[in-house]
């Protein structure tokens, strides 16, 4: 699914106008009428409403939904802001709709501010998508109040005063509870930081035009399970365990094998032929005992890493979970990276090691993976002021050393060597536990030794990664799942989504 930019969503709302054709005017009931659906969803009509306008199209939105709330049977008031003067033609149609079922209380100055404290929701309305300024004077002192209310606030498309392709800088902002927004998301809804603003949010389409989305171009997605289904290959019947690939592993040091398990079992989970461990001695009875599908090499260190094994039959190599920062571990580290030729890929660890000797990432077969936290990518990189400026980064370092760079997180980024990027729909706060991203280690692991191209390995583990720490929620709860859960749900979130 695309993530357009505000100009290239007004382009499409006027593409959809000219080349249904259909008035703006009964696009907007439209928009109205699926907000209201949504809206049903969440909201019981026994809850006393307010529905906030500007007098822009949000506005004209709002009042929309205002008639066919009230025609729904919910108690609902409407406020405008300085409605004296004129707004949007769509706007002052609805505008004279309403007026016809119920009254409209005017804001002209912050004298005039209502006490919103009679109300259980709020509808924000005052504006859309299309803002590029900070919300001042009548405005902003309107969303301090509604803020300040014990409301719960659901806004209209996206929380009037956020950008919806830049970072908030000053200004006030709504803070939603939810955000119904229209056909696609936002990108701003994609960042942690906006997630105050933001709340939950909801995708409810209103039909614009699928063949201008097609056409027009962007380099963010968003990953839903549609794009999933066509990219998982299915089995064959004739398929033996090296036609699945061969995987190396290299994880675990003294006191932390939990590593080398989790990634091995996503590993195995995860459809791999042939499993391989590379281990610290200290590790052999953990490994052999706790991953019986999977073969044991023990390097000749005890408590950590400290050689390289033979890369060659391998299809691919994962490296990171566990393995310390020892001189001796990052030295195997280089001669593993100099001796494999395919793409490698690197966690935890082995990150840490490369933030601290930058020279390794050129050495790093073009399309390796990696996967770090949003600390780990920090040190990668350098600090950054907001999550806009965290997604340049991590464009430029896919493009500058030809990685596929994965940000793990609410949303995880990927980011592939050309800088296209997607963000995840699947996964869930009980997933920030230790040894998820372990897991997800092996699972991309696994899909790259069955030879899916290193962009659709990140992708697929990714999604199904979040898609079985979904199902481990469901089962455990998010305060209770461990990274374990997320492992032993995998085999359910493939089968899900084959």
């Amino acid at each position: 699914m695309k993530i357009l930019s505000a100009k290239q969503t007004q382009d499409l709302d006027k593409y959809t106008i000219a080349n249904e054709p259909i008035a703006s005017i009964d696009l907007m009931e439209r928009a109205a009428t699926a907000f209201v659906d949504s809206f049903f969803e969440l909201v019981s009509p026994k809850k006393k409403v307010a529905v906030v306008c500007g007098r822009g199209n949000n506005g004209g939105d709002g009042l929309a939904i205002a008639r066919m709330l009230i025609n729904r049977k919910y108690d609902v008031k409407t406020f405008i802001i300085d409605s004296k003067k004129s707004g949007s033609d769509d706007f002052e149609t609805n505008k004279e709709r309403l007026l016809q079922l119920s009254d409209i209380r005017d804001i002209s100055n912050n004298t005039e501010l209502p006490d919103f404290s009679e109300f259980d929701i709020m509808i924000d309305g005052i504006f859309g998508s299309g803002l590029s300024r900070p919300v001042e004077d009548i405005y902003a002192d309107v969303i301090i109040k509604i803020n300040a209310s014990e409301a719960e606030v659901i806004a209209i498309d996206i929380p009037s005063g956020l950008f919806a392709d830049s970072p908030y800088e000053k200004g006030a902002v709504i803070h939603a509870a939810h955000t119904i927004t229209f056909q696609l998301p936002k990108l701003a809804f994609l960042m942690p930081e906006n997630a105050t603003y933001v709340g939950e949010w909801h995708r409810v389409s209103i039909g614009l035009s699928e063949e201008k989305i097609r056409q027009t171009e962007t380099s963010n997605h968003y990953l839903v399970s549609e794009m999933i289904g066509e990219w998982l290959k299915p089995k064959n019947k004739f398929d033996h365990k090296g036609s699945n690939g061969r995987a190396l592993i290299l994880s675990g040091s003294f006191g932390k094998m939990g590593a080398a398990l989790l990634s091995g079992g996503g590993s195995l989970r995860s459809g791999v032929g042939l499993l391989t461990m590379y281990i610290p001695s200290c590790g052999y009875d953990i490994i052999q005992s706790g991953l019986p599908e999977a073969m044991c090499i023990v390097d000749e260190g005890d408590h950590f890493l400290t050689t390289c094994p033979d890369v060659e039959n391998y299809d691919v190599v994962g490296i990171g979970p566990g393995i310390g920062k020892e001189q001796e571990t990052m030295m195997s580290l280089i001669e593993v990276v100099r001796a494999f030729d395919k793409p490698i890929v690197l966690d935890a660890d082995a990150l840490n090691l490369i933030a601290e000797h930058r020279e390794i990432l050129e050495m790093l077969p073009e399309n390796s993976i990696i996967t770090p936290h949003p600390k780990e990518f920090e040190r990668l990189v350098g600090a950054f002021d907001n999550d806009f400026e965290r997604l340049e980064k991590q464009r430029a370092l896919a493009r500058e050393h030809k990685l596929i760079v994965v940000v793990k997180g609410a949303h995880t980024v990927i980011v592939a060597p050309d800088g296209q990027t997607f963000f995840n729909s699947t996964g869930n706060a009980g997933m920030a536990t230790g040894g998820s991203g372990d897991v997800l280690t092996g699972i991309i692991t696994a899909l790259c030794a069955q030879r899916y191209e290193p962009l659709k390995a990140a992708l697929l583990g990714v999604f199904m990664h979040g898609a079985a720490g979904d199902l481990a929620a469901e089962k455990y709860g998010k305060y209770a799942m461990k990274a374990s859960d997320i492992v032993d749900q995998l085999p359910h979130a493939f089968i899900k989504h084959e």
